[in-house]
């Protein structure tokens, strides 16, 4: 099992930056966007063997490279999903409006639209080959996933034809040189389902990766010393694997101190004024029911409190640029200060794009639909 081949040992990857919510006319559904204004394209995705499952009805989440004025790998891993019959579709990055977009991965019943991007291990760029729930259990197959059938009894043996062909490390889609992959009518209908935000343990997996310096492109030059690991934020340990080959790596120009307000060759700065405005929910059905019409008040309280946050996060952002002039503040000072503002920009709008997620879960079915099945 050498070289690029996706089987149980396979392949697998992903690119992330992150912040502005945009809507993107390519975009499927009911998935939200954010976008970064970075001209810089990640490394390529790191190629890495897959850590054996911890136990019965964990599923695998792909890594991907993460941003925030450099990149970072986060590890693949494996997880419990956070409800029965709920499977991982994975966010994926495409190209749009001189930006990078990031789409969120989501939990539901159906994999929807990732992209077309080849992670690897069941992600072969539509759908997932790589398990399926039954009777309250998720079996796996073999063939793509690293199992110890000592351990775990729920598997089963089904070949992925021609998945070693052709295969693309490339981490995004659309643009130059990016993935050519549309949404088909399935995945389109996923889109619309009922979603689940990413678990906590997938976000504190997130953070622990952020704060690790080993990850940091520009220190493992794209080859992460941590691909993936067994359980979520363990990064040590012998269920922890290093990647087999790296991806392609350019550092970001020295665009020199002063060029924009990070310095130091970090893009521009993001603050809450840098975003684009959110899009106000639209009560415009007079034939609404009760329940399309709590929904909606929902919608609208929701939308005035993410506004309002944002204008206070902006005021108290002023405040500190103002206090920094008055102060001469040195240069070193005022690089820290916008790190800050710009991690604090991206925390608050992940923290409004999953709030926009889980008010979807909530959302009344349309008329004569079915309600969701538990």
């Amino acid at each position: 099992m050498n070289g690029i081949r996706i089987g149980m040992r396979g392949i697998a990857f992903v690119f992330l930056l992150v912040v502005p919510v945009l809507l993107l006319t390519a975009a499927p559904p009911s998935r939200a966007q954010v976008a970064v204004t970075v001209a810089l394209a990640p490394p390529e995705l790191p190629v890495y063997e897959q850590p054996i499952c911890p136990a019965e009805d964990y599923i695998w989440v792909p890594g991907y490279w993460g941003w925030d004025g450099d990149y970072y790998w986060v590890p693949g891993t494996w997880v419990m999903a956070p409800e029965v019959g709920f499977l991982w579709t994975p966010g994926y990055w495409g190209w749009g409006g001189g930006g990078y977009l990031w789409y969120p991965g989501y939990w539901g019943p159906t994999v929807g639209f990732y992209g077309g991007i080849v992670y690897g291990f069941g992600y072969f760029g539509h759908g997932y080959e790589g398990g399926r729930w039954d009777h309250g259990h998720f079996f796996y197959n073999r063939t793509v996933n690293n199992v110890n059938v000592t351990v775990i009894h729920n598997v089963y043996n089904t070949n992925i034809e021609n998945r070693n062909v052709n295969v693309t490390r490339v981490s995004y889609n659309g643009g130059n040189g990016g993935v050519n992959a549309r949404p088909n009518s399935q995945e389109e209908a996923a889109a619309r389902e009922r979603h689940v935000a990413m678990t906590p343990a997938q976000t504190q997996h997130i953070d622990a990766a952020r704060q690790n310096r080993e990850l940091r492109a520009s220190v493992n030059q794209g080859k992460p010393p941590i691909a993936a690991s067994s359980r979520a934020s363990e990064f040590r340990g012998q269920n922890v694997v290093a990647a087999r080959e790296g991806g392609r790596y350019t550092p970001p120009p020295n665009r020199g101190e002063g060029s924009q307000p990070g310095g130091g060759g970090n893009p521009r700065a993001i603050h809450p004024n840098d975003l684009p405005p959110y899009e106000r929910p639209s009560n415009t059905n007079t034939n609404a029911t009760k329940e399309e019409q709590k929904y909606q008040k929902q919608q609208e309280k929701m939308y005035q409190k993410q506004v309002q946050e944002r204008q206070k996060l902006q005021q108290q952002q002023d405040k500190e640029h103002q206090q920094a002039q008055k102060r001469q503040a040195d240069a070193q000072y005022k690089q820290q200060m916008e790190q800050r503002h710009q991690q604090q920009t991206e925390q608050m709008q992940q923290r409004h794009v999953q709030q926009q997620q889980q008010m979807q879960q909530h959302a009344p079915p349309p008329h004569g639909a079915p309600p969701p099945h538990h």
